[in-house]
């Protein structure tokens, strides 16, 4: 106990009450304050391990003999000394020791309460003993005058009621200085206990009491002592006023403003209240980020103490940037928020002290105060956009002093998606647009995305040229809103979000963000919510939903997939309903399901949809670059036209791939229209870097400039385009193109949600881009397969059939010629490799219409051709003519499903024109200007002959020869 209460007597500073001249025995024996006390119970530490520290302390500690511990610990010290050894050891001591000073200091501070409550008892009781000696006294006194003679004494009993009189007077007077003496002991504590109007109150009171008595000289000392006790509570008050602006407490700021209004200060509790809130913002922004900066650094060197904030910031490490933007926003939130508290508080009390002036004096009052709290009201909305002001700098030199051009995406919108929420804060806080965090976040954010941009297109490039052009398998059921990419659509939307959810959103919307976090909290931590859904399930099984829907179609069509003559036997025009015999019941249906095979080659793969890998990660990057926009609204235009740019080269590397064909696009068929041609160009122009120019060379306007181009991609050696049995690479083709008509329908769903995000002065693009380079996807069908079918056909073979046919017969003939059935044995071998190829990829209806159509005008073309290569032909033979084209298109409608058969007119037209006469050919060759010089001159000579003169057949070929004149 002895060395309990010598530790006691070592620890902390002397009490105020230690420098009184004149000390009861009570006071003798002081335990420490409250201030010490909190100062040693505010020491971090773990209850656990303090425990185990005070166990571990050897017994002879708490024996109660008397023992020299220096004596003791010297000689347990072994013959061979290790100064780490005894560093180790005498640290151990040094926790031993603190840990009972703070065990000690914590069991005085909980017996406290009841050791100053029977202080109290023994005073009063001293008083109580006192006041009964003073009576017994008197009463002894009285005794003995009362035995002396009343009468001798009569006067001297007069003279001794006056004298008391005035010790009575003295003595209340003396009892009024005695407590004045001890007021501060009781101010000391109100101050622990924060109770400062309580204690102002006192003081005052205190100094209205001092100034009657002031004839006592002892009384001006005490005076000059409560003037520098009210100044302490005034400092002691200001210290209470700055903590809170970090942890707003309502209880604890109502005594503070009391406190100022006892004292007439509230104008100046105001002022002092924005110095404190800015000072808080600056400390609390440059701890979070020193104390990430040392964290980094491994070492606690004071140069980063020293640095100005803005230097700070350029310290801060990419792997803790965005914990410490995180941990930053939550620090300036709790400030913010302890600023709106403090208004609401000032708010509510206006409104409580608005009641009805009863008389003349409390009108001057209320006048004063309603002086006060205009002046406060004044005050903190005006500290609104200040403090805001302060906020927004701070973060914005957190924010451009980093790079963040080199971040992941993921992070970089956890960046944009804190700066997004603070923004959202900001504008609730007081209404503002937060344009500096904006355009600093903008800054960011442009030369972020230019970097991941060019990054993505040649990423694109490289899948493009590793593409085989395989299928993805998918669900039929897919969406793209099933990718994560495009969660925040469903958000928006909320189709798919939960009840709970919605709720929850709704809630949101409503409510603010102070309200929903005024008791706890931070909108800062809410970066995870919607991260519960984090699968996707949108693949399949080789592009099936099911191993037994697999099965199925590939029986469905084994079944079925007879050879064209059994197709010649059992085909019923669905025009005429005529055939050779009433099919059965069983066969209507196998007619139906070979007329839809005929018509749409997706056999085993009925609605899976056709795109590949790289489509699907463009997809996704168009979802990303949607999430930036949606958080960013200032780069929305920047990031549609890089969206823009992914689709274009998508389209031209289909095109460069398997459409481009000088020899093809000159056929003067229309394949590519002028919208697409336009399309292209623009393309190549604005977004190809077709050049590849030495290195140092070039100016630096050029370099820039190429430097937002991509090299064209290259196809794949892997994939082979001449290959006769793969008919030229059809599937691959297929794949391809409608790959690209599928990103351009997912483009086309999103149109309504990019037209929202898009500024109003930069909506013309998006239109222009739906107009001219979207819609057009689908137009690149016409150029890709027409290489398929100009190559799957033998036409020469066919001319060169068609040139050993005599036309010059003499009798109507009712035998077709070879030509024709050799021509349709070639459609029947395509058919019949277009319906292997359908094994691997499913050919959609429009893919195999474009295909059947450019066969069958390729061939009708051809036959026109071989009409025109006749030296001499008679009326018989114009007729064979018609019945070779009768019997191909008879045999050819039987194959496909097209109707009307394409440039079926065009060979029509050509045939009939054998029978016209020298006035109708001229007229007829002005208005059919669709044949070529070579076709229309083989007319006249061959419909004509000798039949004309000279002079007419060179006005027939001045006529041709001036169609032709335009074509050049």
């Amino acid at each position: 106990m002895q060395k309990i209460k010598s530790l006691m007597t070592r620890q902390g500073p002397k009490s105020p009450q230690e420098n009184v001249p004149d000390r009861s025995p009570d006071e003798i024996f002081r335990i420490p304050n409250k201030e010490e006390l909190r100062e040693l119970r505010d020491q971090p530490t773990d209850p656990q391990a303090e425990q185990e520290l005070i166990n571990s302390i050897e017994e002879v500690y708490f024996s109660s003999e008397t023992l020299d511990i220096v004596k003791y610990e010297l000689e347990k010290l072994p013959p061979f000394l290790n100064l780490k050894e005894l560093e180790e050891y005498r640290d151990k001591l040094k926790q031993q020791q603190a840990a009972v000073s703070k065990k000690v200091a914590d069991l005085i501070l909980e017996k406290q309460p009841s050791y100053v409550k029977e202080l109290e008892r023994v005073t009063s009781l001293q008083s109580n003993l006192q006041l009964a000696a003073i009576i017994c006294t008197n009463g002894r006194r009285h005794l003995n005058v009362a035995k002396e003679e009343f009468t001798e004494a009569s006067l001297g009993l007069l003279a001794n009621q006056r004298k008391r009189q005035l010790l009575v007077g003295l003595l209340k007077s003396l009892r009024t200085i005695k407590t004045l003496q001890r007021t501060d002991v009781r101010l000391s504590e109100m101050l622990e206990e924060e109770d400062y109007p309580g204690a102002i109150q006192l003081c005052l009171e205190c100094q209205k009491a001092a100034s009657t008595f002031k004839h006592y000289s002892c009384i001006s000392e005490l005076n000059s002592k409560l003037q520098d006790t009210l100044e302490q509570i005034e400092e002691q008050l200001d210290v209470a006023l700055s903590k809170t602006c970090k942890h707003f407490d309502n209880g604890h700021y109502t005594k503070v403003q009391q406190a100022y209004r006892l004292l007439g200060k509230t104008q100046t509790a105001m002022d002092q209240l924005h110095m404190h809130f800015t000072q808080a913002i600056h400390n609390t922004v440059f701890q979070v980020v020193l104390g990430y900066v040392e964290l980094c650094a491994g070492n606690t060197d004071t140069k980063f103490q020293k640095m100005q904030y803005k230097d700070l910031c350029t310290h801060i490490t990419p792997d803790s940037y965005i914990p410490c933007l995180s941990d930053l926003c939550k620090a300036l939130w709790e400030v913010m928020l302890s600023y709106h508290q403090t208004m609401q508080w000032h708010e509510e009390h206006d409104n409580e002290e608005n009641a009805p002036a009863s008389d003349g004096a409390v009108v001057v009052n209320t006048d004063e105060s309603n002086f006060d709290r205009g002046y406060v009201k004044k005050k903190l909305e005006h500290g609104l956009s200040r403090i805001w002001q302060d906020v927004q700098l701070k973060v914005k030199t957190y924010l451009l002093g980093t790079d963040m051009s080199n971040f992941k995406y993921d992070d970089f919108i956890f960046v944009l998606d804190i700066i997004s929420r603070l923004m959202q804060v900001g504008e609730e806080f007081c209404g503002s647009k937060s344009e500096v965090l904006q355009e600093s976040i903008r800054k960011q954010s442009v030369n972020y995305f230019k970097n991941y941009h060019r990054t993505r297109l040649e990423e694109l490039r490289m899948f493009l040229e590793n593409e085989t052009w395989e299928l993805c398998p998918v669900k039929s059921s897919f969406s793209i809103l099933q990718l994560h990419e495009f969660k925040f659509m469903d958000q928006t939307r909320s189709p798919s979000v939960s009840p709970s959810k919605q709720s929850t959103v709704a809630a949101s919307t409503v409510t603010s963000l102070f309200e929903q976090h005024r008791d706890g909290g931070n909108p800062f931590e809410m970066q995870a919510d919607f991260k519960e859904d984090e699968t996707e399930d949108v693949l399949a099984s080789n592009g099936y939903e099911s191993d037994e829907l697999e099965k199925s179609a590939y029986q469905e069509y084994d079944s079925d997939s007879d050879v064209p003559e059994e197709l010649k036997r059992d085909y019923v025009d669905e025009k005429t309903g005529e055939g050779e015999g009433e099919a059965p019941p069983k066969s209507v249906s196998r007619e139906t399901l070979r007329s839809r095979k005929r018509s749409d080659y997706n056999l085993n793969k009925m609605n899976s949809l056709i795109l590949t890998n790289t489509t699907l990660n463009v997809v996704r990057l168009v979802g990303k670059y949607m999430q930036m926009m949606n958080i960013l609204k200032p780069i929305a235009f920047d990031v549609i036209h890089c969206v823009s740019q992914l689709f274009d080269y998508y389209l031209y590397a289909v095109y460069t791939f398997f459409g481009r064909n000088d020899a093809y696009e000159s056929t003067g068929l229309g394949l590519i229209s002028s919208r697409l041609r336009t399309t292209l160009n623009r393309i190549q122009e604005s977004l190809i870097d077709l050049e590849n120019p030495p290195e140092n060379s070039g100016t630096q306007p050029a370099v820039e400039e190429r430097k937002e181009k991509v090299p064209s991609p290259h196809l794949s050696q892997l994939v082979n385009l001449t290959s006769s049995e793969t008919l030229y690479g059809l599937a691959e083709r297929v794949v391809a193109t409608e790959s690209l008509v599928f990103l351009a329908e997912q483009f086309e769903f999103l149109q309504p949600h990019l037209d929202t995000m898009m500024p109003a002065a930069k909506k013309p693009f998006l239109q222009q881009f739906y107009s001219q380079t979207v819609s057009t996807a689908s137009e690149l069908r016409k150029p890709i397969y027409w290489i398929v079918a100009a190559k799957a056909i033998d036409y020469e073979q066919m001319l060169v059939i068609m040139a050993n046919v005599k036309w010059d017969v003499k009798e109507i003939m009712s035998q077709h010629n070879k030509y024709v059935d050799a021509l349709v044995k070639e459609f029947e071998q395509f058919n019949t490799r277009l319906n292997e190829v359908s094994k691997r990829v499913r050919i959609p209806l429009p893919v195999s219409n474009v295909l059947w159509e450019h066969c069958i005008r390729l061939a009708n073309r051809t036959i026109v051709e071989g009409f025109a290569n006749v030296k001499k032909c008679s009326n018989e033979g114009r007729a064979l003519m018609q019945l070779d084209f009768q019997q191909f298109l008879m045999k050819l409608e039987k194959l496909t499903d097209i109707r009307p058969i394409p440039d079926k007119e065009f060979v029509e037209t050509y045939i009939k024109a054998f029978y016209l006469t020298e006035n109708d050919m001229e007229r007829w060759i002005k208005d059919h200007r669709e044949y070529s010089t070579k076709q229309l001159t083989n007319l006249v000579g061959v419909c004509l002959g000798s039949h004309i003169n000279k002079k007419s057949r060179q006005k027939l070929l001045a006529a041709i020869d001036d169609i032709d004149r335009p074509k050049r």
